[in-house]
């Protein structure tokens, strides 16, 4: 799920859990939040591009700060974003599932967007 945020800005962890990666994936800074409790094998959120203020093995209370939007614009193209995923193991979730709300919606890839919007 992409999110409109400026870079520099405080990003949130979305549930409590324990801080299980801050570092470069492809060159791109990402934070992973593992959520334990939450069944086997747990759910984990990502977040990039993120560069991560909290060291790795941290527990962090749903709403602690992880970390500061980095420059990108290569995911959202023109404007900075951030880019938040919810797994169960290697299987991609609807991070909504976690507030028990609404459904992700996908756009095409390229953006081509029915509403006129860039995507």
């Amino acid at each position: 799920m992409d999110l409109a945020a400026a870079a520099g800005a405080e990003v949130r962890a979305a549930a409590a859990g324990v801080v299980s990666f801050s570092g470069l994936v492809a060159g791109r800074p990402v934070v992973t939040v593992i959520h334990p409790g939450q069944g086997a094998p747990p759910l984990r959120t990502t977040y990039l591009p993120v560069t991560g203020t909290v060291p790795v093995g941290t527990s962090v209370p749903a709403g602690a700060v992880i970390g500061r939007i980095a420059p990108d614009g290569r995911h959202c193209r023109e404007r900075d974003c951030l880019h938040w995923g919810l797994l169960r193991g290697e299987r991609y979730l609807d991070p909504l599932a976690l507030f028990g709300a609404g459904a992700a919606r996908l756009l095409p890839l390229g953006g081509d967007r029915r509403d006129g919007q860039a995507g």
